[in-house]
């Protein structure tokens, strides 16, 4: 369903006004040109009447008729003075995202020189070559106006053409007029489109202030500015000589921005409807492995992509010549073990299979999330840990329908609730989402807004997705703040963001997903600012929300033992895959890979030797674009071989082990098996030594 346009009641009436202009441009001259140019000499400089509102000139003409005979005139050269410059720039603007790295710079170069030099220099210079006049003049400013639509169309290009599914196209071979009237044009048209009803409604102004120095529109032709200086003498005498005309420059500047606004607003809110029909027609259904914005860029060019992709898919590996005995079984990197299955019981509050997460990179695509499987039952504690760049976060919005591009999303199965997210489309989609999960972010100043008290932002969710009215709505919020140990919740929807602590605001963020009574909260490292003391508290208020309502909690965390403490299950993830899976309780004693055995080493207790250096793991994680195809843990590993250098181990199921499973190699037999970390940390100690 389309999203209605915001139209506030000064919109309509700017819209009306519009509409009247337009109308004036039309009609204006054949209805009043007459009056307008009737010469009557009983009646010069005559003052406001009945017969004449805003009086007459020095030869006896009508003024409000002159007023309106000008308004075609004066629209005309305005719109075609923008026409001209965004012709000029949007066409200089899109050729960065068409040419190489070396005529690219070129370009932008020289967009970047023309913007530096101010617009009213330029306009003169130009008028200085062409003459004055009304020709004159809308070239000069046509071409004053070029740099700055230049400079946004290159943005805009930029941004766009940088998209996963911009690359995809140039690499099935769709040439450049399509490309540009396909996918870069319309999704940058509603910026465009506002910049040019500003650039309008600024050439309107300029050119007035032309014609009214006397070097726009010359006599016997006159627009609004020709008339304002004409009537400005007589100010004092009959201010409506003057006011008349300046009022129409200012009604209509303002009503030009408006509409622009509006039409934008449509533009940008009819985006996805049109991607759809696209795609309906070129025969594609939703697909839930193909991110929409990819699947409409490859709509007509479906089979050669798949044929180029079945070509260059690589064979299974087979078994490295160095196996040992007691390695796990190698499979095919390409089926992993999928997620244990969710209790019998409710359908799982959250299932995706063989998850990826891929963006463009000056080097070609890059795939920080590779292939992850998981489920949280209903009711359930899960919990994600790694460190930083693991992935973790990207996994979680994913998952949670919250990635847009550049992120393209692929799945071989999504469900929220026990329902397939992509068999259903826009409202349907959104309701599902609405009403099912909730996110919980890092920091709960940026996911609250600065300018909007807690009321509104707390009872948005209940009103839009479970159809309360306000009043039922905002009693919710208080009884979820209240359950969430908020004191006096009724004065805190009263106040901002920024009147709370960290760990209120934290608990409010988590209140706002609650009041729809959510079957999944995804806390994305909901800890990570708070001091101890306030940690616990929301941590504690996760945990009722899931011992109370049954919610079902997904935590992300780089701190292992938060995520052993709070969590039933874990999932480890590093290098953009989870390489081991198992339950909280077997976290400590029988965690079997080298990386979650070393972040656990690296984690002090109370029984850590303190006259001994704190073990660490060597080296850093692998960004994006250093994934290699082999094991991504293999260069910080103490118990790395050349299989692991040379292939992926897959994510396959511990034999005898329920819930468990690992990514390994040669996963450690049992635990008494020294940690990487730890073993670390005694080779720089006895170096040091």
């Amino acid at each position: 369903m389309r999203e209605r346009l915001d139209l506030t009641p000064g919109r309509i009436a700017l819209l009306a006004v519009l509409a009247a202009l337009l109308a004036l441009v039309v009609a204006g001259p054949p209805l009043w040109s007459g009056a307008a140019d009737e010469i009557d000499t009983a009646a010069m400089r005559a003052g406001a009447s009945a017969a004449h509102p805003f009086g007459t000139d020095q030869l006896g003409r009508d003024l409000l008729a002159r007023v309106l005979v000008a308004t075609r005139l004066s629209l005309l050269l305005a719109l075609a003075t923008a026409a001209l410059g965004f012709a000029l720039g949007v066409a200089v603007g899109l050729l960065p995202a068409l040419l190489g790295p070396r005529l690219r710079s070129v370009v932008a170069t020289t967009i970047n020189l023309f913007v530096a030099i101010p617009g009213l220099l330029l306009a003169l210079l130009v008028a200085t070559i062409v003459g004055i006049g009304a020709k004159g003049a809308v070239i000069a400013l046509g071409v004053a106006l070029a740099p700055q639509a230049a400079r946004l169309t290159q943005t805009l290009a930029a941004s766009v053409g940088g998209a996963e599914y911009v690359a995809a196209s140039r690499v099935v071979g769709v040439r450049w007029p399509r490309l540009l009237g396909r996918h870069i044009l319309p999704n940058i048209a509603a910026p465009l489109v506002l910049q040019f009803a500003m650039a309008t409604s600024q050439a309107l102004l300029a050119l007035s202030a032309l014609s009214f120095l006397g070097l726009g529109v010359q006599s016997p032709d006159y627009d609004w500015g020709a008339l304002l200086s004409v009537g400005l003498d007589r100010m004092y005498v009959t201010p409506m000589a003057a006011l008349g005309p300046g009022l129409a420059i200012v009604l209509a500047g303002v009503a030009i921005n408006a509409g622009g606004d509006v039409l934008a607003a449509a533009i940008a809110t009819d985006a996805p409807q049109r991607a759809r029909r696209r795609r309906r027609a070129a025969g594609l259904a939703p697909s839930a492995t193909l991110a929409a914005p990819v699947a409409e860029a490859l709509a007509d060019e479906a089979a050669p992509a798949a044929a180029a992709s079945a070509a260059a898919a690589p064979a299974a590996a087979a078994p490295a010549a160095d196996a040992a005995p007691g390695d796990v079984p190698a499979a095919p990197a390409v089926d992993p073990a999928p997620a244990p299955p969710a209790p019998a019981g409710p359908p799982a509050a959250l299932r995706v299979e063989r998850l990826s997460v891929s963006l463009p990179a000056a080097e070609g695509a890059v795939t920080p999330v590779r292939e992850v499987s998981l489920t949280v039952g209903h009711g359930e504690r899960v919990g994600i840990v790694g460190e930083s760049g693991s992935g973790k976060s990207l996994t979680a919005l994913a998952a949670a329908a919250l990635l847009e591009p550049p992120f393209a999303v692929e799945t071989a199965a999504h469900e929220i609730a026990g329902e397939p997210l992509f068999a259903r489309a826009g409202t349907g989609r959104r309701r599902l989402l609405g009403r099912s999960l909730a996110v919980v972010f890092q920091d709960p100043l940026s996911a609250l807004n600065p300018a909007l008290r807690l009321r509104r932002q707390l009872t948005e969710a209940a009103i839009e997705h479970r159809d309360l009215d306000a009043g039922e709505a905002t009693e919710a919020a208080i009884e979820r703040l209240r359950e969430l140990r908020l004191t006096r919740p009724e004065q805190r929807l009263g106040q901002h963001p920024h009147e709370l602590s960290g760990g209120m605001r934290q608990r409010a963020v988590i209140a706002m997903g609650m009041t729809v009574r959510p079957g999944l909260i995804v806390a994305d490292e909901p800890t990570t600012a708070l001091d101890v003391a306030v940690e616990r508290e929301v941590l504690a208020a996760l945990r009722r929300a899931n011992d109370e309502d049954g919610t079902a909690i997904l935590l992300i965390s780089h701190d292992i033992g938060v995520i052993a403490s709070f969590c039933e299950r874990v999932l480890v993830m590093y290098g953009g895959r989870i390489v081991e899976e198992l339950p909280a309780a077997d976290l400590r004693e029988r965690a079997v890979h080298p990386y979650t055995r070393a972040l656990l080493a690296a984690v002090p207790d109370m029984e850590t030797d303190r006259d001994r250096p704190l073990p660490t793991i060597p080296g850093r994680p692998p960004t994006a674009a250093e994934l290699p195809a082999s094991c991504a843990f293999a260069a910080r590993c103490a118990f790395a071989s050349e299989r692991c250098r040379a292939q992926q181990p897959p994510l396959v199921a511990l034999d005898g082990a329920p819930g468990r499973r690992v990514a390994c190699w040669h996963p450690a037999p049992d635990a008494a098996a020294p940690a990487p970390a730890a073993a670390a940390g005694d080779e720089r100690e006895e170096e040091r030594r």
